[in-house]
């Protein structure tokens, strides 16, 4: 009798986990920032902030572009300063479930031997969708001269010194590696991922024009969220609108939230995975 009884309630047990091991993940809550445009054609914007769900086991995190050096030395350094207040964050979500996509640009020679280069190229292409009609219209920066801020820089714009990524970010069991918009959008829909969160560099840039990016993912229908304390701009001062650097990559951060997507904090995610 008693072996029956340990039988049942074993039973039982398994029965409870398998149910909670299926039960649908609850979205967290997070805060987002965005812009509205109250009467359309007027040039008057307004500031909203709102709450929005998330369910990180359905959320995937793209590092742009976190070379492990580049042309710019004010653009290198600042980098540098966001590695140090990235990596915690990205192992807390990779922790809850969120797929890290690592996407150093132009560097897929040094990962071609990679576990996580080889794992993206196991799935299967995706085609993606026609892409969304989206227009915006120019940058509140001029980076036309490439925007470096550093007075005297040696180098001279463009210039290709990456070679990976920046070392100090970890590639673990499970994250992926590419720089390619199809290979991306394909690992998205084999999870069945919608939400994208998007860190790393340049805002005005990369961030947006990458195929991976926020442009081209808006277009094919994925829910684009930038980071906006885990990015920065490649801007000069001594160019329109003659602000400073810090105060140039806020504008480009709100010329994404009026016309592409809205932004969360590294702080907002983590205090939504406690």
């Amino acid at each position: 009798m008693r072996s029956m009884w340990k039988i049942v309630v074993v039973a039982i047990l398994f029965a409870v986990v398998l149910v909670v091991a299926q039960a649908p993940e609850t979205p967290a809550k997070i805060g987002l920032r965005s812009w509205t445009q109250p009467f359309k054609g007027s040039p008057e914007w307004q500031e909203v902030s709102f709450e929005g769900q998330i369910a990180f086991q359905h959320t995937a995190l793209v590092l742009c572009d976190m070379w492990d050096h580049h042309w710019c030395k004010g653009a290198e350094d600042r980098v540098g300063m966001l590695v140090t207040k990235m990596a915690p964050v990205i192992d807390q979500l990779r922790a809850h479930g969120v797929l890290i996509i690592h996407a150093p640009s132009e560097t897929m020679d040094f990962y071609k031997d990679h576990p996580a280069r080889l794992e993206m190229l196991k799935i299967p292409q995706v085609e993606p969708p026609q892409a969304l009609d989206l227009t915006a219209p120019p940058l509140p920066i001029d980076d036309s001269d490439g925007g470096c801020d550093t007075p005297d820089n040696p180098l001279k714009p463009n210039t290709r010194v990456w070679t990976r990524e920046n070392s100090r970010i970890r590639i673990a069991p499970g994250d992926l590696v590419s720089d390619k918009g199809q290979e991306v959008y394909s690992a998205l829909c084999q999870r069945g991922i919608h939400d994208l969160l998007i860190a790393g560099v340049h805002a005005n840039m990369c961030i947006l024009n990458r195929g991976f990016a926020i442009k081209q993912m808006s277009k094919w229908g994925m829910r684009c969220i930038l980071i906006r304390d885990l990015t920065d701009a490649m801007y000069n001062p001594q160019r329109s609108p003659f602000v400073t650097h810090a105060q140039g990559t806020e504008l480009v951060i709100e010329h994404i939230e009026k016309y592409w997507a809205p932004t969360t904090t590294s702080a907002e995610l983590l205090s939504a995975l406690k």
